[in-house]
């Protein structure tokens, strides 16, 4: 099931992630669901969307924080 919208991600991601954290989490679950929804895999799409999330983002004290991008 694709989250057409934000406010359709579970509670646990809306109060856990900041926005933009959030929209990353939502593009890559649809996008994954789409891949894999033949088979019904939610589970696979959801781990698929937390790992986009921790590519961006690194949870610290708490909190989900952007990862600082290195000098180019």
């Amino acid at each position: 099931m694709p989250y057409p919208d934000i406010a359709d991600l579970p509670p646990s991601v809306r109060h856990a992630l900041p926005l933009h954290a959030q929209e990353i989490y939502r593009a890559a679950f649809n996008h994954a669901w789409a891949r894999y929804a033949a088979s019904g895999d939610e589970a696979t799409a959801h781990r698929i969307a937390w790992a986009a999330v921790k590519r961006a983002y690194t949870k610290r004290d708490g909190a989900w924080t952007p990862r600082l991008l290195p000098d180019a």
